[in-house]
């Protein structure tokens, strides 16, 4: 086993491969998680938005889901998930076990200083419970970027991304060697606390993924031994090249002994088939807007149903949703199960994008179902 880097090896052993590596439940064939857009509906509020993941990350834990992942995003109406340390923190205060975390933060969105304080404030509320996902694209359009990084070098930010994450992880682990200029600047809370007098420090720290849509972090990922979660819900074509490279680089770390890799799958499940192609024409739309510079809250069925789309339009819907599972339960479990066998991916984490919460709700349920995972008590 591994010890996580930084970590006292007395007292109650945890490794960061403990925190890393889920149980499937059911007959699940390998653990299954959360990837919540926080999507706000037209008609609905961010307020509303935010309830909803408040219920689901409240039924992913009772049905045994292995973790809760929000994705950062900025100047998109639909998504109010811009701050993903507010809402984890949220979400902790109404759950006792199921791991929480970023699908992710991008990282040269912040500096990693804040990024470690955030998320140390987080393991701190809910130990040995926090996942730090971190991606290297901005989450949003070239100048919402600028605003964010205070600069319009935006190639930058993605180019020093390994440098980034090396003076986060030494953020998280208080450990920059003798004579660096941060030496003496201490993420809080974090490591330095049990150097203090009286200091007692916590056998966890949140473990690092990385997260990608192409090559570049797969490879990362493997060199440093982390674990990979990939985007195959908006880039399925690079999925089995990406896992691939990810298995051929990896080295073992003090992190993992072997590869993990999960894949994000865009998934939604209805009680008739015909319901499930009215909610995932609903979300393409939104996507056919996004993608069109024209993003905007996530438009009903009936508004989808009667939009006059485009002869492009249409071929961009239909490649869209040739990469959504959706139908009845049972055809989302083979689709997911086949995806499985495809990929060998370690972890599905499952992300439904539809314009009403209950919609939302229902699916993971019945997916749970199809699955016969726990029931709650």
């Amino acid at each position: 086993m591994h010890r996580v880097r930084g970590r006292p090896t007395g007292g109650t052993h945890v490794t960061a491969d403990d925190e890393i590596r889920g149980t499937a439940h059911g007959t699940a064939p390998v653990p299954l998680s959360v990837l919540d857009l926080v999507t706000v509906g037209a008609g609905r509020t961010a307020s509303d938005a935010l309830r909803t993941s408040v219920e689901l990350a409240k039924l992913a834990e009772a049905r045994g889901y292995h973790r809760y992942w929000v994705a950062e995003h900025h100047s998109m109406p639909g998504v109010a998930s811009s701050s993903p340390a507010v809402i984890l923190a949220h979400l902790a205060a109404h759950t006792g076990r199921i791991r929480l975390g970023s699908g992710g933060v991008m990282l040269p969105n912040h500096a990693p200083l804040v990024i470690a304080e955030q998320f140390g404030t987080l393991e701190a509320m809910a130990p040995g419970r926090i996942d730090l996902g971190l991606g290297r694209a901005p989450g949003t359009d070239g100048a919402t970027a600028a605003a964010l990084r205070r600069t319009d070098r935006l190639n930058e930010g993605a180019d020093d991304f390994p440098q980034q994450l090396a003076e986060l992880t030494r953020f998280l682990d208080d450990d920059f060697p003798d004579g660096h200029p941060y030496r003496r600047i201490h993420a809080v809370p974090g490591p330095v606390q049990a150097t203090s007098p009286g200091g007692v420090q916590s056998p966890h720290r949140p473990p690092l993924w990385l997260l990608g849509s192409s090559g570049f972090s797969a490879r990362l990922a493997g060199v440093l031994g982390l674990p990979f979660a990939f985007a195959h819900h908006f880039s399925a074509q690079n999925t089995v090249p990406a896992l691939d490279l990810y298995r051929e680089s990896f080295r073992p770390s003090e992190v993992l002994a072997a590869p993990y890799a999960l894949i994000g799958v865009a998934a939604l499940a209805a009680d008739d088939e015909k319901e499930a192609r009215r909610q995932v024409l609903a979300a393409a739309l939104n996507m056919v807007r996004l993608r069109t510079g024209r993003p905007g809250l996530v438009p009903t069925p009936e508004e989808a149903e009667a939009y006059d789309f485009s002869p492009m339009e249409r071929e961009f819907v239909e490649s869209w949703n040739a990469n959504v599972i959706h139908g009845t339960a049972d055809e989302v479990r083979a689709g997911l199960d086949d995806l499985r066998k495809r990929t060998g991916a370690d972890e599905l984490m499952l992300t439904a994008n539809a314009h009403g919460g209950d919609v939302r709700v229902r699916s993971y349920e019945l997916i749970a179902d199809a699955y016969g995972l726990p029931t709650p008590a």
